[in-house]
């Protein structure tokens, strides 16, 4: 009987397959995963990146500065690890300290990427399952029409209509979209025309049966209000869209390093990274 001599198999080496994309999926997968669940308990604690209120008037800065510290550390402990995962499930490259160091860091770039792609459809997947959990399909008593930027002054709006004279059957949903479209331009430059302002008094007087003088003092409160309300929403904007940049370019240089850090524990290096040695170099 003769035993067949053992055939040697040539796997694929890294050249035939430049770009990792199973050690980076991999690791995208993790990162997005541990991503997902910090921002749940961000906002199981109130610390997530948009305000749990219909208006902003609950939130403060320190608040929306506490929530993009919270984003720039979710950042940095979700492409750590996952940029980790994938220079450590890398392939080994045969060539030099530089050019495989090199290699693990593209793979944390890719890691970084996907992760963010898929953060954002979780992301946005959960808020459309959200919105029809809390608007079930077949309402017919939730408004027909809606202007963006309206729950910003939503509370104002409801001031502004308040009456306890108003006949019954009284739909406000289209006077409501018209007053909020009005009270939005309150922000800008130039202000609310005096048109506007004296339309939006006859619209307060007819919906609540208020006489003119009372009408107009609360429209010129409810402008006053808004006009605030859309300054601290702005400033909102402003602040958390720049923590929002800064923790992907953060994430960018954590999933780098990381996966080098993958890389040499997964070949066993003791060398100091390139960038090291270029600043230690006589």
């Amino acid at each position: 009987m003769t035993i067949a001599e053992p055939v040697a198999v040539v796997v694929g080496s890294e050249e035939q397959r430049p770009v990792p994309w199973g050690a980076a999926i991999a690791g995208a997968i993790a990162a997005a995963a541990l991503a997902f669940v910090l921002h749940s308990f961000a906002a199981a604690i109130g610390l997530a990146v948009s305000s749990t209120s219909p208006t902003w008037r609950d939130s403060s800065s320190v608040l929306h500065v506490l929530s993009g510290l919270y984003l720039l550390l979710t950042a940095i402990a979700a492409f750590a690890v996952g940029g980790y995962l994938a220079g450590r499930l890398r392939s080994p490259f045969d060539g030099t300290p530089d050019d495989t160091e090199f290699r693990d860091g593209v793979c944390g770039l890719l890691v970084w990427g996907i992760a963010i792609v898929l953060t954002i459809f979780l992301t946005w997947a959960t808020v459309q399952t959200l919105s029809r959990v809390a608007t079930p399909t077949g309402d017919t008593s939730a408004p027909t029409q809606s202007v963006p930027g309206e729950n910003l002054i939503a509370y104002d709006l409801d001031r502004l209509f308040r009456t306890e004279r108003r006949p019954p059957n009284v739909d406000l949903h289209y006077a409501r979209s018209e007053a909020a479209r009005i009270l939005l331009t309150s922000a800008g430059h130039t202000g609310m025309v005096a048109e506007d302002r004296a339309y939006l008094v006859r619209l307060t007087a007819g919906a609540t049966g208020l006489s003119a003088g009372d009408a107009e003092t609360r429209v010129n409160t409810v402008i006053s209000q808004a006009r605030a309300d859309i300054r601290k929403s702005r400033q909102a904007a402003v602040i958390l869209a720049f923590m929002a940049g800064a923790a992907a370019l953060i994430g960018a240089l954590v999933a780098w390093f990381a996966a080098i850090a993958g890389g040499e524990h997964r070949d066993g290096r003791k060398t100091p990274p390139s960038w090291l040695r270029l600043t230690t170099r006589p």
